[in-house]
C-alpha cells in the first residue's frame, strides 16, 4: 500500500508538472503532500481539483472529493481523455465545410484556373503556371478517381458545369480544408497544456466564414494551409519527443515535418516561409543541445545529421519527386510551350520539335525562326505592315509574336564572302523572307520604350545599309565557338548603335496588331529580354541529326521551370480595373474578395473573414507584445513569481512567441513584393493569428467569453457570405444582410 501511494504521488506531481495555465486552482499539493518539490518545477498546493493526463499528454479537470486524499485523488490519472472532444471538432469541421459543397453550380473565381489544370493532368497537357504542381496534381487526382473525365473547359467565372462531375475536387479542398481546425486543437494543446484553449483555437477556425469559403472551392489555398498546419503540428510534436531522442516517435514526427515542408513548397513558393519557421526553431533547439554539457559531441553529431536528413535531405527528395511526376505525366503539347526554351519544348509530345530532324550548327544561307528567352517572348516576326507616320521611321514592322507563324522565318546571310557556320563574333543580316527586307535599327526612337532604338524591316530583296548589320554573340561563348540550335543562348549586337535586340514586352496598339514590341536596347545587360535561341533550322547543305540528342537532362528542365515560375511570379502586375489588396488592408478585414455574382439577381459569395473573430485577433496580437514585454521584464528583474504565474510566462514566451513569429513571417514579406497581391494571401497568417489569440483567452478567460460567443454570433449573422445568397444587396433595407455592411469596402 505504501509503494502504491508513492507511486501515485509521483504521478500526481509529474501530471502536474504543467498546469493549463487558464485556471488558477488547478493541480496543486501542499508542501507536505508531496514530500517535496522536483528541483525547477513551481510549488504548488492544495485544491479541490485534480488533472489526469491522457491524449497526448493533455490535462482534463476531474472533481476531487474533500475526502479523498492526494493519494486516493490520483487514482484518476489513468482515466483516458475523453476523445470525444477532438471528434467533436472534427464534426463540426467537416459540417462547416462541407454544407453546400455543390452550390453554385458554376465556375467561382480562381476555379477557372486550377480547375483547368486539374483537367490539364488528366488529359496530359502541359501548360504553365507560377506555382509548383503539387495542388494541381493533387487536385487533378481527386477528379480523376471521382470521375471526372477532364472535358470541361473552365473557360470563365459563371460558367455552369452542367453534367460534369465538379463535387470530388471540391469535396478534395474541402477535405484538406476541414482539417485545419483539428490541427489547430492539437497544437494549441501541446503548447499550452489547456484543453479550454485547443477548443478555442479550433472553434476560432471552424467559425471563420473565410476559411470556410477558402475551403469549399476548387483552390490551392486549403492545400497550402493544411500543409503549412501539418508542418507546424509535427513540429510541436517532435519538439515534445525531445527527452527520447531516437524512439520510433522522434523519429515519426521529424520525418513528418519533413514531408509536410516538401509538400507546403510544392504547392506554392510561399511554403518557404514555413520552412523558415521551422528551420530556426531546429536551429534552436540545436544550440540548446550544443550547450548540453551531459551530451557528447558524438550524440550531438547524431541530432544535427538526423535532422539535416529529416528536415533537407528528405524534404528536397520529396519536392524534386514531385516535379519528376509532373514532367513525365505531362509529356502532350499544350498551352504552356511558349513559355519554355525550344530545347524544353523538344520532348512534348506533338510540338513540331518532337523527333524532329534539323542541322546541329547555324550556318549561312539557313532559314531559321528566332525565339526571345523572356517568359512568353515569342518569335521574332516582321509582316508586311509599316510603322504609322510619327512613329519612328515609316519603315515595316518587326515585332515578337507569341505563336509559330511563317512570317517568323529569317535567311541568315553574310555581307561579304560566306564561310559555312556562324560562329561567335560574326558580323551577320537577317532576311525576312517573306517580304525579302533586313533586319534593321537606326537612331530613332522605340514606338513605346522611348529609351531604346526602333526596329524595322528595310530594303528590298536583301539589299539594304550598313544599319543592317548584326554581330552575334553566343552567351558565355568566346571567339570562334558555333551557334548550337536549340541550346545556344544568342544576342545581336547592331554594327552601327552599339544597341542590342530586345522583347521589351510591351503590348503595340491596334496598328502593331497587338504583338510584342521588339526594340534595340542601349543597356548590354545581359538579360532574358535581350536572348534568343534558334529553333527552326532549315538548310540542304548540311547533314540533319535527331533533336533527340538536344532534349535537355531533367536537372537543365527542372532549373528551368523553376525560374520561368519566378519570373512569371514577379511578373504579375494588376490589370487595368482589377482589384488589387494591400497588405495592410488585411489584419483589419478591409476588404473581402467576390468569388460569385455580382447583381442582386445572381448568386453571391463574398470572401471575408468573421469581423469578430478578425478584429479580435488583431487586438490580441498588439495585447501579445504587451504581455511578452512585461513577462520578459519580469523574469529579467527576477520578480518573485507564484508558481502559476511563472508558468503563464513560460507559455507565453515560448509557445506564443513560435506562433508570434509564424505570423510575421508569413505576413511581414508580402510588403516587400512587387508582384500583384490578393486579400487571399493573408489566411496562412490567420491561422497563427487565431491560434496566438487563446492567449489573450487564457489570462482574461472569464472575462472574455463573451467575444468566444460574439464570434459565434457574427458566424451566423455572416454566413451567407460563404454559402451564398440572392436578393438584394446589402445596401437594401429588404436584404437578409441589411445593416451587416459595418466596412463601406465591404462590397456584398
Amino acid at each position: 500500500m505504501e509503494d502504491r501511494d508513492r507511486f501515485s504521488e509521483d504521478t500526481q506531481r509529474r501530471s502536474c508538472s504543467n498546469p493549463p495555465v487558464r485556471n488558477r486552482r488547478a493541480c496543486r499539493e501542499t508542501e507536505k503532500d508531496r514530500g517535496k518539490t522536483k528541483p525547477g518545477l513551481p510549488e504548488t498546493r492544495k485544491t479541490g481539483l485534480s488533472h489526469t493526463h491522457g491524449f497526448n499528454g493533455m490535462c482534463v479537470k476531474q472533481p476531487c472529493k474533500t475526502s479523498e486524499t492526494p493519494s486516493q485523488c490520483s487514482d484518476h490519472m489513468n482515466q483516458p481523455l475523453p476523445f470525444w472532444l477532438l471528434l467533436c471538432v472534427a464534426v463540426f469541421s467537416l459540417s462547416t465545410r462541407f454544407y453546400n459543397i455543390t452550390e453554385p453550380p458554376h465556375v467561382c473565381w480562381d476555379e477557372t484556373h486550377f480547375g483547368k489544370m486539374g483537367s490539364y493532368y488528366i488529359n496530359r497537357t502541359f501548360f504553365f503556371d507560377v506555382h509548383p504542381p503539387l495542388g494541381k496534381m493533387l487536385i487533378g487526382l481527386a477528379g480523376y478517381l471521382t470521375g471526372y473525365d477532364g472535358t470541361f473547359p473552365f473557360v470563365k467565372p459563371g460558367d455552369k458545369y452542367e453534367d460534369h462531375n465538379y463535387w470530388g475536387m471540391r469535396g478534395f479542398c474541402a477535405a484538406l480544408g476541414s482539417c485545419l481546425p483539428p490541427f489547430a486543437f492539437l497544437v494549441v494543446l501541446e503548447l499550452s497544456r489547456s484543453t479550454a484553449a485547443a477548443l478555442i483555437a479550433a472553434s476560432l477556425l471552424i467559425f471563420d466564414t473565410g476559411c470556410i469559403t477558402l475551403s469549399q472551392y476548387i483552390l490551392l489555398d486549403p492545400i497550402l494551409m493544411f500543409f503549412i498546419m501539418g508542418a507546424l503540428l509535427s513540429m510541436v510534436k517532435f519538439n515534445q519527443q525531445r527527452l527520447r531522442p531516437f524512439s520510433l516517435s522522434w523519429w515519426l514526427w521529424l520525418i513528418l515535418t519533413g514531408v509536410n515542408l516538401s509538400g507546403s513548397l510544392g504547392v506554392k513558393f510561399v511554403g518557404l516561409f514555413v520552412i523558415i519557421l521551422v528551420g530556426i526553431s531546429t536551429a534552436w533547439d540545436l544550440w540548446k543541445l550544443l550547450g548540453d554539457l551531459n551530451l557528447s559531441l558524438v550524440d550531438f553529431a547524431k541530432h544535427l545529421f538526423a535532422r539535416i536528413f529529416g528536415l533537407i535531405i528528405l524534404p528536397l527528395f520529396l519536392y524534386t519527386t514531385i516535379f519528376a511526376v509532373h514532367f513525365a505525366v505531362l509529356n502532350r503539347s499544350g498551352p504552356g510551350d511558349g513559355f519554355f526554351s525550344s530545347a524544353f519544348q523538344s520532348r512534348l509530345i506533338g510540338n513540331n520539335l518532337h523527333n524532329a530532324t534539323m542541322p546541329e550548327y547555324l550556318a549561312y544561307g539557313s532559314t531559321i525562326t528566332v525565339k526571345n528567352l523572356r517568359i512568353a517572348g515569342g518569335y521574332l516576326h516582321s509582316h508586311w505592315h509599316l510603322y504609322p507616320e510619327g512613329v519612328g521611321a515609316h519603315q515595316q514592322q518587326v515585332t515578337a509574336y507569341l505563336h509559330k507563324d511563317y512570317n517568323n522565318q529569317w535567311l541568315v546571310k553574310k555581307p561579304d564572302k560566306t564561310p559555312e557556320l556562324v560562329r561567335h563574333g560574326d558580323i551577320i543580316r537577317l532576311e525576312h523572307r517573306e517580304t525579302t527586307r533586313n533586319l534593321h535599327s537606326h537612331l530613332h526612337e522605340a514606338p513605346l520604350t522611348k529609351k531604346h532604338l526602333q526596329v524595322t524591316g528595310y530594303g528590298i530583296n536583301g539589299t539594304g545599309d550598313l544599319n543592317d548589320l548584326w554581330q552575334v554573340e553566343v552567351c558565355g561563348g568566346k571567339k570562334g565557338d558555333p551557334v548550337k540550335v536549340l541550346r545556344s543562348k544568342v544576342r545581336f549586337l547592331h554594327r552601327s548603335t552599339g544597341c542590342v535586340l530586345f522583347s521589351s514586352g510591351k503590348t503595340l496598339p491596334k496598328w502593331g496588331w497587338e504583338q510584342v514590341e521588339v526594340t534595340c536596347s542601349p543597356y548590354l545587360k545581359e538579360t532574358p529580354n535581350s536572348q534568343w535561341n534558334i529553333e527552326d533550322h532549315i538548310n540542304p547543305n548540311l547533314p540533319n541529326i535527331s533533336l533527340h540528342v538536344l532534349k535537355p537532362s531533367f536537372l537543365e528542365i527542372l532549373l528551368e521551370s523553376h525560374i520561368v515560375m519566378i519570373r512569371g511570379n514577379s511578373g504579375l502586375k494588376p490589370k487595368d480595373n482589377e482589384v488589387n489588396s494591400k497588405p495592410w488592408h488585411w489584419p483589419i478585414n478591409y476588404q473581402g474578395l467576390r468569388f460569385s455574382g455580382v447583381n442582386e439577381t445572381e448568386y453571391r459569395v463574398y470572401l471575408l473573414g468573421n469581423p469578430v473573430i478578425w478584429w479580435l485577433n488583431l487586438f490580441s496580437l498588439g495585447l501579445f507584445v504587451v504581455m511578452v514585454s512585461v513577462c520578459s521584464l519580469a523574469l529579467q528583474r527576477g520578480a518573485k513569481l507564484e508558481g502559476e504565474r511563472k508558468a503563464h510566462c513560460r507559455v507565453i514566451l515560448e509557445g506564443g512567441g513560435m506562433l508570434f513569429l509564424a505570423w510575421l513571417l508569413h505576413y511581414l514579406p508580402f510588403y516587400t513584393m512587387g508582384r500583384i497581391l490578393y486579400y487571399h494571401h493573408y489566411f496562412p497568417a490567420v491561422l497563427f493569428s487565431s491560434m496566438l489569440t487563446v492567449y489573450f483567452f487564457l489570462l482574461f478567460f472569464s472575462i472574455n467569453l463573451c467575444f468566444f460567443f460574439s464570434s459565434i454570433c457574427s458566424f451566423y449573422l455572416f454566413h451567407p457570405l460563404s454559402y451564398g445568397m440572392r436578393g438584394p444587396l446589402a445596401h437594401d433595407p429588404s436584404s437578409s444582410m441589411a445593416g451587416l455592411r459595418w466596412l463601406d469596402s465591404w462590397e456584398f
